[in-house]
């Protein structure tokens, strides 16, 4: 049986605590409950007691956490199992590197960054090439960091205008059944692109710009026999599009664009035996020059730590499902 060891580590000051302990002392009961470990609190120090191998890696996660700490973030739970998964790599990354890039200042104040390595290598691929597919489950920020670099890129001036669209393609509901008239029917599909823009730009920027035409948001129906120029556009759920819609958003790039285009590609809500425009465009695009594919994993999720855990086990089902037939 191994014998349990001891390590200890200084807190810097009483902010650097206070982050690092968390709300009534849940992220250290989560490094604990991750570790099975023993941490305790002495004076400006943190006891760490258990499993060779897990006070080690105790002692690296809390050390990435202090780095984070003083680079100005608030720590949380996704921060915490984060930092272990870069500890237990052995990649080198660090939580603080991330810190550095921010994509945008929100109005409040916040400041919008990639919060795991994938994110950041997306935001990357964003700023670099024209066309970029985000492909990846639910909660792992694709759209709303599309939605941050667009903001960034109409502040600095580098386009005119925004252009965020979606299918308005039935999830199980039937659209004809919804209240109103055509626009409030499909306003509902809309309302996750307008939630990021109100984040980002606060509902008063929002509404201004609506009016002034210098952000639309719309279903996909009203990009034909459009070109868009000097435009930042977002194709959002683009795993619900048709491969001719695909093929119709794709070539409204005007000069001086760019277009993102996200979705997950399990959760097509087409009609049964319809193709996916986006799953149709990563076979016919691959090998095109000047766009990229991004594909995102569990690891970038950054809501609840449940989603994760829910999307592993919806994943292990279909394979089981498949290996079955």
């Amino acid at each position: 049986m191994q014998q349990n060891t001891r390590a200890m580590i200084t807190l810097d000051d009483i902010r650097e605590a206070a982050e690092i302990f968390g709300r009534h002392d849940e992220n250290l009961v989560h490094i604990e409950k991750m570790l099975d470990i023993k941490v305790v609190a002495r004076e400006d120090k943190l006891v760490i007691t258990g499993a060779p191998d897990s006070v080690r890696e105790a002692e690296q996660v809390i050390e990435q956490l202090k780095d984070y700490s003083r680079a100005g973030n608030h720590i949380t739970l996704h921060d915490i199992n984060y930092a272990l998964k870069v500890v237990r790599s052995g990649r080198g990354d660090k939580l603080a590197d991330l810190a550095k890039d921010v994509v945008v200042i929100t109005a409040r104040g916040k400041q919008v960054k990639p919060k795991t390595q994938g994110q950041k290598q997306y935001v990357d691929a964003i700023r670099k090439y024209d066309v970029v597919f985000g492909i990846g489950p639910a909660g792992t920020g694709k759209t709303y960091l599309a939605v941050a670099l667009a903001v960034a890129a109409l502040r600095n001036k580098t386009v005119s205008r925004l252009v965020l669209t979606r299918p308005a393609v039935e999830a199980g509901e039937k659209l004809g059944f919804l209240p109103g008239d055509l626009q409030e029917k499909v306003d509902p599909y809309l309302r996750p692109l307008y939630d990021s823009l109100y984040d980002i730009l606060g509902l008063e920027t929002t509404q201004k710009y609506l009016e002034r035409n210098i952000i639309e948001v719309a279903p996909l129906a009203y990009m034909r026999g459009r070109t868009l120029d000097n435009s930042f556009i977002i194709l959002d759920e683009a795993q619900n599009t048709t491969p001719e819609q695909m093929k119709m958003f794709l070539t409204r790039l005007g000069f001086g664009s760019k277009a993102v285009i996200t979705g997950d590609i399990t959760q097509v809500d087409l009609p049964r035996g319809q193709r996916s425009g986006l799953i149709d465009a990563q076979k016919k695009l691959s090998d095109v020059e000047g766009l990229t594919f991004y594909h995102m994993t569990g690891a970038d999720i950054v809501r609840h730590p449940l989603v994760y855990e829910i999307i592993k086990a919806y994943d292990l089902a279909e394979q089981a499902k498949t290996g079955g037939e």
